[in-house]
């Protein structure tokens, strides 16, 4: 890598890390190409990144940034997983780390809070925000049609009375 070419991917990198809602860092020693291929399609769909970085330039990245307390999980070879959602990121490199053995997920980061390993684990096992947002209409939803039905039955209840009166003086 020429000098150029570095500083760009070291002004880059830190734009992730001020930008992105969580930060992953993992060791892949171990993952065939075929593999790494498939999480990043993954991680992609879900709408987040994976690049493999060299620890100096990650270091030098991360100062000046929130996340720049998780600069000692940066040895061997480590790559970043990141996406604006926060679960999101987490949430793939989970995925695949359970499927694939090699991948180690070492930490990471969300915002200013440094998370290790099990902190990665929690996050991941949150809902997104599609499916909160999802939970959040559906509870907005449900007292409206509760309402509806509670205000529908009364109605229903005496149409069924007069129903059955009429057909009893049909009847007699």
């Amino acid at each position: 890598m020429e000098r150029a070419e570095k500083r760009e991917f070291v002004t880059e990198l830190n734009e992730v890390f001020k930008a992105s809602g969580s930060v992953v860092v993992a060791h892949y020693a171990g993952v065939t190409v075929a593999q790494m291929n498939d999480f990043r399609s993954k991680m992609r769909e879900a709408g987040g990144t994976v690049k493999v970085a060299k620890n100096r330039l990650a270091r030098i990245a991360l100062q000046g940034t929130e996340s720049e307390g998780m600069a000692d999980l940066f040895t061997g070879q480590t790559l970043i997983a990141f996406c604006d959602d926060p679960v999101t990121a987490p949430k793939v490199c989970m995925d695949f780390a359970k499927t694939n053995d090699k991948l180690v997920v070492l930490g990471g980061a969300m915002g200013a809070t440094v998370l290790d390993a099990d902190g990665v684990k929690s996050l991941a096992t949150m809902p997104s925000l599609d499916e909160l947002r999802a939970k959040l209409v559906g509870m907005i939803q449900t007292p409206a049609t509760r309402i509806a039905t509670i205000a529908s039955a009364p109605a229903s209840q005496l149409a069924r009375v007069l129903n059955a009166y009429a057909t009893k003086d049909e009847a007699a």
